[in-house]
């Protein structure tokens, strides 16, 4: 599908609301390697190219191991993610695969025991974020613009 709108110019308003809650998410107490980590998943997941581009660069330049991005669609087999990773992965496909309305309980509890309060609200707002990002980027494709990412470049100090 080619763009039909553009939704960086068009869309300001409502991108900027987006934007800040993404500045947010960026300086939460969850580290930012794992929220990088969450991202990709969630666009893997929505099948959202631009962000699978943007977050795979990102985790690679800050150091991640590539095979673990390869194989993270099998996250639950491969041995070389941590229990809190694991955590955040579940929950992360929970809220973005909303199954009857809610999160099972073993979810819920293992992210509990993962995290504290505050970083699961975050996690779960940094997992909100990432799903409107894909969400518009999939409602209004610019397929000039996949490949195009550098890292850091949409960095927020």
């Amino acid at each position: 599908m080619k763009q039909v709108v553009n939704i960086f110019e068009k869309g300001q308003r409502a991108f900027k609301a987006l934007n800040t809650l993404g500045a947010y998410c960026h300086k939460s107490p969850v580290e930012q390697s794992l929220l990088n980590l969450i991202y990709f998943r969630v666009s893997q997941l929505n099948g959202c190219a631009f962000c699978l581009d943007m977050h795979s660069k990102d985790l690679i330049d800050a150091g991640e191991q590539s095979h673990r991005l390869f194989v993270l669609d099998a996250w639950r087999e491969a041995p070389f993610y941590t229990e809190r990773e694991r955590a955040a992965l579940a929950w992360a496909e929970a809220l973005t695969k909303i199954n009857n309305g809610q999160v099972d309980e073993v979810t819920y509890n293992e992210a509990l025991k993962q995290f504290s309060e505050e970083e699961l609200i975050d996690l779960t707002f940094a997992i909100i974020t990432i799903n409107g990002y894909n969400r518009v980027n999939i409602a209004f494709p610019n397929p000039a613009a996949v490949g195009t990412y550098t890292p850091g470049m949409f960095a927020t100090n």
